[in-house]
């Protein structure tokens, strides 16, 4: 049977939030025609495998972390480890509410008249793609506009047995809670996931290749966040490296391993990959395209989206702008359809100062530049930075060995003192640098901080009172 053709003024590749974001901004406000195309379940990494039921599993974490803090208080209550979590019960409500997001995707693509083919997209050449559909028929778009917003996906170490393991996706198909875990990696995934598993009570071990992890971040978060699990109990292995993963029998997996105590095995019951992501390129057929893409394999694209090919642009995880978070690709899909499809022609994201959370336990909020980098940027004579670490009110009532740490620097730069880097961690640090990001993005001065009356009892006022 010969294929259906179509022809659309816009194609998006993948079904992620920023590309059906674009898709239906194109389409329902601009009246493009539109054909989105997803071969996986709609929402994309975020949904499906990230944002979501991370944020789901960290909020049963919390409650953990909660019950354990309310003899403090003066309730009778016991939190009593591995065991006494319904993790089977957890999963499938938390399952329930991603696939009812699903249908909430699905549903609004058909409000805003955005054609939706699931199924596995290839290119023929730069402007025509096969789409091979769940049941085997084929369909050949020819598009004026081509958005590839395919994301990304967990990679593998070269590990002998790596297979064994599982990635941040495989996380959130475990149907029974791992009373042993085993996380390799320094970044914001692993360290989100040892958090919220030694939390609901799962010996932890996390292992990293230098002495400190979310590298990226301000060094005050690095230290901080590190002893932090220390004091919990999270067993760190630095200066760590892997050389085979086996199946040991009953489910277990003993892990070969390097740390700066030597070499050693653990067992363990569920080792999870976190490494890092790679572009999902691979069925796509992208090298007919012309392309080009860095040397990760990322889609190189200017600050306007643009690839090299005049009529296909490229966001979110599978270009080479760095940051890989859901808001961001949506910001970005969003002004991307204004420029393309509503005449705004100098409608682009700016990515500079983009807030960002790391759901570890406690929560870190990032904003601008980190001081190493302010300083490297303005020089360090023009730089002046405020720190504070304190008790949060909320331990009052605890012992010294059970109260958790909060810390918040501001970086400085300039006469004006221009706040040019936001780094804090502690309880609520999520919801406090969304407020606070605004006033970054708005140029505020260490002034205008002081400006701000203090609302008492609070963590955030430490913010708006720093000397």
């Amino acid at each position: 049977m010969a294929p259906i053709t179509k022809e659309v003024d816009y194609l998006v590749i993948g079904g992620g939030s920023g590309g059906l974001a674009s898709a239906r901004r194109a389409s329902g406000m601009y009246g493009a025609s539109v054909l989105a195309v997803e071969n996986k379940r709609l929402g994309g990494t975020c949904v499906n495998v990230g944002c979501v039921p991370k944020k789901i599993t960290w909020n049963a974490a919390f409650i953990a972390d909660t019950i354990k803090d309310a003899k403090a208080y003066g309730f009778d209550v016991e939190f009593k480890g591995h065991g006494s979590f319904d993790w089977e019960g957890f999963v499938k409500k938390r399952d329930a509410y991603i696939t009812r997001l699903n249908g909430i995707y699905e549903k609004n693509l058909k409000n805003d008249k955005v054609e939706y083919l699931h199924g596995t997209a290839s290119f023929v050449d730069a402007k025509k793609v096969k789409v091979v559909l769940d049941d085997g028929k084929e369909v050949e778009v020819i598009a004026k506009n081509i958005l590839v917003a395919v994301g990304g996906h967990p990679i593998l170490p070269p590990v002998e047995g790596a297979e064994l393991g599982i990635t941040s996706d495989g996380f959130f198909e475990l149907k029974k809670q791992p009373k042993k875990v085993a996380l390799v990696g320094a970044g914001y995934i692993a360290v989100e996931m040892a958090g919220m598993l030694h939390a609901l009570g799962s010996e932890t071990h996390l292992f990293i290749r230098q002495d400190k992890f979310l590298r990226s971040f301000d060094p005050m978060i690095q230290d901080k966040v590190t002893a932090e699990y220390e004091r919990q109990g999270i067993h760190i292995h630095k200066q760590s490296s892997q050389s085979k993963l086996e199946n040991i029998g009953n489910g277990q997996k003993r892990l070969h391993y390097k740390d700066s105590n030597g070499e050693g095995t653990l067992d363990v019951d569920t080792l999870m990959w976190g490494i890092g992501r790679a572009p999902e390129l691979e069925k796509l057929n992208f090298s007919v395209t012309g392309v080009e893409q860095n040397e990760k394999g990322h889609i190189k694209v200017d600050d306007y989206q643009n690839t090299n090919v005049p009529h296909i642009f490229a966001l979110g995880d599978v270009c080479d702008k760095g940051f890989e978070l859901t808001p961001v690709a949506i910001a970005a899909g969003r002004r991307l359809s204004d420029r393309l499809f509503g005449g705004v022609e100098d409608s682009r994201l700016i990515y500079d100062n983009i807030p960002s959370v790391v759901f570890a336990h406690p929560e870190v909020g990032s904003i601008g530049l980190t001081e190493p980098a302010a300083r490297e940027k303005y020089g360090d004579e023009n730089i002046k930075v405020y720190n504070t670490s304190f008790t949060a009110m909320y331990y009052s009532m605890m012992e010294a060995e059970e109260k958790g740490p909060t810390s918040y620097k501001l970086v400085c730069a300039g006469k004006e003192e221009k706040v040019v880097g936001l780094h804090i961690m502690g309880l609520g640090s999520g919801e406090m640098m969304q407020g606070f990001g605004v006033a970054v993005k708005m140029g505020a001065t260490k002034a205008d901080f002081d400006r701000c009356v203090a609302i008492h009892p609070t963590s955030a006022e430490e913010l708006v009172t720093l000397k």
